[in-house]
């Protein structure tokens, strides 16, 4: 069939087979390779098969989070678009993006610091945030890590998946080094995205709507 003939989820699913074709034996169980195979699936980047890197258990405690309801935060409204509102309604999760609220705007000129770092301060000062999607700024994940470590955040999940050159390998490399208890999805590596983040977070919920 012409691919312009096939409907978005025959497109989908023919995708899906392409990557599980190609990507071979990955040794990753189900329900994580159904996360690594979203993230390949929306940057075309098969590295992420072995790149990524998820603490233990974290498929059963994120979706145990999305079940409760528990509040979103991301780091950019790419981030906040890509993530499917429709998915996550059963569940009455709250999704939200403070990088372009005006106090934190003011509290960023005020502190010298980036919108990125206050937006976190204003995100954790909500105990209802406990899932957080982080794919674009190191300053952003670098904060959480930091707020974590003086008590004034528990996430129930972090998808960190921060881009670039600076900051970001050693952002998730912090993540993924541990002293903390919080469960995560990353990868190793400057590659990443607002949009690699939000198909993790995707991923997550589809597999909590089959439980």
């Amino acid at each position: 069939m012409d691919s312009l003939e096939m409907k978005p989820e025959e497109i989908e699913a023919q995708s899906f087979r392409i990557i599980d074709c190609e990507a071979g034996q990955h040794g990753w169980s189900e329900p994580e390779w159904q996360i690594v195979r979203r993230a390949i699936h929306t940057s075309a980047d098969f590295e992420y098969a072995v790149s990524m890197v998820l603490s233990d258990g974290v498929v059963e405690k994120a979706i145990a989070a999305l079940k409760s309801g528990a509040g979103i935060v991301t780091d950019t409204t790419m981030a906040l678009s890509g993530i499917s509102k429709a998915r996550l309604a059963p569940f009455g999760c709250r999704v939200s993006c403070h990088v372009a609220d005006p106090d934190v705007a003011a509290l960023a000129a005020k502190e010298g610091i980036t919108r990125s770092i206050a937006a976190m301060r204003k995100a954790v000062a909500t105990p209802d945030n406990r899932i957080f999607v982080i794919g674009n700024a190191p300053t952003a994940l670098f904060e959480l890590l930091r707020l974590m470590k003086l008590g004034q955040a528990q996430p129930a999940l972090i998808i960190g998946l921060p881009v670039g050159f600076v900051g970001a390998e050693e952002s998730k490399n912090a993540l993924a080094g541990g002293g903390h208890e919080a469960p995560f999805i990353t990868n190793i590596g400057r590659k990443g995205g607002s949009n690699v983040a939000a198909a993790v977070l995707n991923a997550l919920a589809i597999l909590a709507a089959r439980e």
